[in-house]
């Protein structure tokens, strides 16, 4: 074999030594996080004893926006054009568990998605925030990258993005124009047609082997094992935090969840496992056994060694699988975006090698400058300020829990309105439960979607769970958010207001939409 690095491995110079990691000698502070971590089976030593698990032996993206619409009159046509024949297919809820169509469909494009490695990201909660920071971290290395994630906030387009930004609507456009006759060949060979997020996935794919990109980051749509996206076979699969979301489709229980999304796991990849309860880590190392899978556990073999909060964000020092990582600024608020952070690095780790064939750790410097980049749209973002206008994607209760702390440590309101939308089908009551100690008062509304919450079945729960003094309705996102600032600013306790913005990535999209530029 050559000695020249392959294309997924980073430049020797990029890299700082670092000494092996030794269990009995770990610094004394994640020796303490270990010892620390809760709900351990002893019966999981069994699995794990079957399975390998990671023990280290042997220029940044551009800045990422979330795009409007375009200015030019003639391709916004033909972007909207693209959106209505997306339309008629499945929506994202309507679902085949199946890849047997997305399979036909790469097929006949020329298996796509062979031409590059890949990075395979499934969970509930931290998805798309953990993928965009892989993708800074592999940008920063010089690697040209793919990365497509679901929903989006405001576009379509940023489902796709190439070199750390989404492709333009003209490209977007003229890949769906590119794959259109293929999709229509399956669709005729099927009785079912493709639904709107497997024609999407087979666009990402084929702009990825088109660009072309070293390596692609994919974030799954729902579950795993029959996601659309699980026709690559991924170096390293990413599972962010399992907690309970879509229980109509992937089971009600998070071992019934982690099936599913313990999936996306095939023969002799690495598996980034991010910390889950105990049952779900129990299915994923069992998959790992199955498949001869190589397991980094967050805790174990990696995790947070500090995390202090810091003006604008966080100052952390990480351990990898290589070392340790300090003064690690990152630029985003709360715990839950630590351990993102933590998994990002693990994976990025794992990709290049470390822990099975490399004992060093990734250039320092580089990695702080990548984590510096980090931007995440819609995650506990300041859209406004007097009062601040604080948006959150919290869509299921696990996720809104993780909020409301990070809330709390990154923010100091006198006094916090929320406004919520939700879609129909959800744990709303969970989510608003996780919300009530925050909030002084609640504006329920809803969002434009067809698959919104009706305002007043949403009213309902909120009262059972605020109180009916401390429950606003309107049906209209625009007058849900003038009522809330409305609401902050009262009592004369304007300097400390503030007004969140939750309940579905939806909600975010338009409220970002409404409030653009009335900062």
């Amino acid at each position: 074999m050559s000695d020249e690095p392959q294309p997924h491995e980073p430049d020797p110079s990029l890299h700082e030594p670092a000494e092996p990691l030794d269990p009995d000698e770990s610094p004394d502070a994640f020796e303490e996080i270990v010892g620390e971590e809760t709900d351990r089976d002893p019966d999981l030593a069994v699995i794990e004893a079957g399975s390998r698990t990671l023990r280290a032996q042997a220029g940044p993206p551009q800045p990422d926006v979330v795009p409007a619409r375009p200015e030019d009159p003639e391709v916004d046509r033909a972007l909207r054009e693209v959106e209505e024949e997306l339309a008629t297919r499945w929506g994202e809820t309507k679902l085949d568990p199946s890849v047997q169509r997305i399979a036909a469909l790469v097929d006949v494009l020329g298996e796509p998605q062979r031409s590059y490695p890949s990075i395979h990201i499934t969970g509930t909660n931290g998805k798309t925030t953990t993928a965009r920071m892989v993708e800074a971290l592999l940008s920063a290395f010089e690697l040209r990258t793919g990365r497509y994630s679901s929903p989006h906030v405001q576009s379509v387009t940023e489902r796709i993005s190439i070199d750390g930004a989404p492709v333009s609507a003209e490209r977007f456009i003229e890949t769906y124009r590119d794959i259109e006759p293929y999709v229509g060949m399956v669709d005729a060979q099927h009785d079912y047609r493709l639904s709107f997020f497997e024609v999407l996935t087979g666009m990402a794919y084929a702009a990825f082997a088109d660009a072309p990109v070293d390596v692609a980051v994919v974030e799954v749509g729902m579950g795993g094992r029959w996601d659309a996206t699980n026709v690559i076979d991924a170096d390293v699969a990413v599972i962010t935090p399992i907690s309970l979301d879509h229980t109509d489709r992937l089971g009600d229980t998070p071992e019934a969840i982690a099936v599913e999304k313990s999936g996306i796991v095939k023969p002799d990849a690495t598996v980034v496992l991010a910390q889950q309860p105990v049952e779900a880590a129990s299915v994923v190392l069992k998959k790992a056994v199955e498949v001869d899978a190589t397991v980094a556990r967050e805790g174990m073999e990696f995790g947070i060694v500090d995390r202090q909060v810091a003006v604008g964000g966080q100052q952390l020092t990480l351990r990898g699988l290589g070392g340790e990582y300090p003064d690690v600024f990152l630029p985003l608020h709360g715990a839950h975006m630590a351990h993102n952070a933590s998994v990002a690095l693990a994976a990025v780790e794992a990709f290049f090698g470390i822990g099975r064939q490399q004992a060093r750790a990734l250039d320092i410097d580089v990695v702080r400058q990548a984590f510096a980049s980090v931007s995440s749209p819609g995650r506990l973002e300041v859209v406004r300020t007097s009062p601040s206008v604080v948006l959150d994607a919290a869509h299921n209760p696990g996720g809104a829990r993780a909020t409301a702390e990070a809330v709390s440590e990154a923010f100091d309101f006198s006094r916090l309105v929320g406004v919520v939308a939700a879609s129909a089908g959800k744990d709303v009551r969970g989510l608003l439960e996780a919300f009530e100690p925050l909030l002084a008062e609640v504006v329920v509304t809803r969002n434009s979607s067809h698959r919104a919450m009706d305002v007043d079945e949403l009213a309902a729960v909120a009262v059972e769970v605020f109180g009916e003094e401390r429950v606003q309705v309107e049906p209209r996102l625009d007058a849900a958010l003038e009522e809330a600032v409305t609401l902050a600013e009262e009592e004369g306790e304007y300097a400390g207001a503030g007004v969140l913005v939750t309940g579905s990535v939806i909600t975010v999209g338009e409220a970002r939409l409404l409030l653009r530029g009335r900062r």
